[in-house]
């Protein structure tokens, strides 16, 4: 499977504990498509949500609606909920989206929340 980053997802993300998102969500892909192989069977993704209440304001980047990216209504990534997934917990590949400055900030939260930044 051949996932780009910037790509939304949809990923079931069901079976997690209290305080996880734990629902089928859209995600968007944040590895880098040319250190992992499209053989590797996991996936480095952040969750999207319109509900801040999993969010750290600072760490979180908004998502208006465009054509480019599906979205119906505002939505923001939650950068501080990075994480891997299996493959399999992919249930649909979408064409949509987020801009290069988006997938770059996000990155940079990312970064921060770990004590890179």
């Amino acid at each position: 499977m051949r996932l780009l980053a910037g790509q939304i997802v949809v990923v079931d993300c069901r079976d997690a504990l209290p305080k996880e998102p734990s629902k089928v969500r859209p995600c968007v892909i944040v590895e880098d498509a040319d250190i992992f192989d499209p053989a590797y069977p996991n996936v480095i993704i952040v969750p999207l949500t319109q509900d801040m209440s999993f969010a750290i304001p600072e760490l979180v980047v908004k998502i208006a609606p465009t054509p480019e990216n599906g979205c119906t209504k505002a939505s923001y990534a939650i950068s501080h909920c990075v994480t891997t997934a299996s493959k399999q917990r992919i249930r649909q590949v979408t064409p949509s989206h987020i801009s290069g400055d988006q997938l770059s900030l996000i990155r940079r939260q990312i970064a921060e929340s770990i004590g890179l930044a």
